[in-house]
């Protein structure tokens, strides 16, 4: 009988692994990042224009009350695209529902008669 262990490779660690993982999602996010904003060409005469592409957004969360509802509302602000969106949770669905939305530059444009 033979004293000598057999030899092993040493297994990689688990934090390595996860960190190649990590790599390879960020990797697979960009290229799909890349891919979507590409546009597509094509569209003949007929064909809908697009709407213009939506801009990166700066957004303020502030919750508080709304009329109509016995629930509390969460309002989102995203001040770059100058829109306003209200959020409130609907217990029987489990789910947010939407409970208003303006369009802020619509409201800055608009002159009341008296």
């Amino acid at each position: 009988m033979s004293d000598l262990a057999p030899v092993t490779q040493p297994r990689r660690s688990v934090g390595s692994r996860l960190v190649g993982l990590n790599f390879a999602l960020l990797i697979a996010l960009g290229a799909l990042t890349i891919l979507s904003t590409s546009t597509p060409s094509g569209g003949g005469a007929g064909s809908p224009q697009p709407e213009a592409p939506r801009g990166r957004g700066e957004y303020t969360i502030v919750s508080g009350k709304f009329q109509g509802g016995t629930s509390n509302a969460v309002y989102i602000l995203d001040a770059a695209n100058q829109e306003l969106v209200a959020l409130s949770w609907n217990r029987s669905k489990d789910e947010m529902e939407i409970v208003g939305h303006r369009k802020i530059s619509e409201d800055v444009q608009f002159k009341p008669g008296r």
